[in-house]
């Protein structure tokens, strides 16, 4: 079925938009940033706000309809569906169907420096009223931080002979988060332990399609919560365990 945005009405085609363009604001800002959208496709545009960001930059909200529409099933793509479980579903999965502790080890890799990704889904307090995974009792996290060398990352998980090894990506200039993940796997590989792990990537640049393309078990983008994550290695662990 045909859909389009729905702004008033149902498919009526409305969109907002924001956005800034490197022009200082003058009288004529709010015609400026009409034409744009008009240029772009869109109709019957409206400025709602228009006003200046600095000297050199002007910054405007506006309506704007469109005549385009998508049916969602035709949409493909190689999507992870997990089913998300609750914090006590997760536990008694591990505790009953595995047995022992289920042992992860995350980090932000090589030269990414930034940790708000791996803390907010492995730190005690999580986030969005989420658990990270440190908070889970059955399960053995380990959240090594930023900057860790691939082979650091490797030889932690195999010295605590953890079933999972997250992995955080959220500088992505000039592709370099490529460079580090296909390092990761090319590494596992080499030292013949990439069936040995769970092997899950996440950043605001990865999607499910992407981590696979690289040799990764999953991958998971923006929005993501702890809970989503743990319910996917806890079913993936208790999965290939049992099929062991």
């Amino acid at each position: 079925m045909l859909i389009r945005p729905y702004g008033d009405t149902r498919d009526d085609g409305v969109i907002q938009f924001s956005f800034t363009l490197p022009m200082p604001y003058s009288v004529k800002a709010a015609d400026v940033g009409k034409q744009f959208l008009e240029k772009l496709g869109f109709h019957t545009v409206g400025i709602a706000e228009c006003r200046a960001m600095d000297p050199e930059y002007t910054f405007f909200v506006a309506y704007a309809r469109t005549d385009v529409g998508i049916d969602p099933d035709e949409v493909k793509g190689d999507y992870l569906e997990v089913e998300e479980m609750d914090f006590a579903a997760i536990n008694a999965l591990i505790k009953e169907r595995l047995g022992r502790k289920l042992g992860v080890v995350g980090a932000a890799i090589e030269s990414d420096a930034h940790t708000v990704g791996i803390d907010a889904i492995m730190n005690m307090k999580g986030f969005a009223g989420n658990y990270g995974l440190e908070r889970y009792p059955e399960m053995d996290a380990l959240n090594m931080g930023s900057q860790i060398p691939c082979a650091q990352l490797l030889r932690t998980a195999l010295e605590r002979d953890a079933d999972a090894i997250l992995v955080s990506q959220i500088v992505t200039q000039k592709n370099i988060h490529v460079q580090h993940l296909t390092q990761l796997i090319e590494l596992l590989e080499a030292e013949g332990v990439r069936e040995r792990f769970v092997l899950v990537v996440g950043g605001p640049r990865i999607n499910n399609a992407f981590a696979k393309e690289l040799g990764y078990d999953a991958g998971f983008g923006p929005r993501t919560t702890p809970l989503e994550v743990a319910s996917f290695l806890a079913q993936e662990v208790v999965r290939r365990h049992e099929e062991a």
